[in-house]
């Protein structure tokens, strides 16, 4: 029988990190994309460390500095409503931040993951109005995952 690939994945074979829940997480990322009024073809996350990422971000967007999360939309321009792209995120970075922010490393790498797709929706957070709508809807999506867990 073949194995039929899940619309969300989850990688980390360059660093030693296990995402928990990836069953329930993958259903929660989808509901959140299904509230945005998509659907999601396939996303694959990509758990990295600071090295890992900041190579990607001066090979592909010419940035010099470390981040916790790249997204790369890898949607059909015909299909509008349909996720697929890679969203690739420093596990180093979000521990870091998680401790900056006095969070949880669990709290915030939802709240990385889920800001990803919501990129892949379209959300922008280039300005301060665009920030702050990203995070409110960041923290609806994590209300509904404590629910859900």
């Amino acid at each position: 029988m073949e194995e039929k690939e899940l619309p969300i994945n989850f990688f980390s074979e360059e660093i030693d990190f296990e995402l928990e829940n990836e069953e329930k997480t993958s259903l929660w990322l989808q509901k959140i994309a299904n509230r945005e009024g998509f659907v999601v073809s396939v996303i694959n996350y990509i758990f990295c460390d600071d090295e890992y990422l900041h190579k990607i971000n001066m090979e592909y967007l010419n940035h010099d500095t470390y981040t916790d999360i790249i997204t790369f939309d890898n949607s059909e321009d015909d299909q509008e409503q349909v996720l697929e792209g890679d969203i690739f995120i420093s596990v180093e970075r979000v521990r870091e931040n998680s401790a900056e922010l006095k969070t949880t490393f669990e709290q915030e790498i939802h709240r990385v993951m889920v800001h990803g797709l919501l990129h892949l929706t379209g959300q922008d957070d280039h300005s301060v109005e665009d920030k702050q709508k990203m995070r409110e809807k960041e923290n609806t999506a994590l209300e509904l995952l404590v629910i859900n867990y």
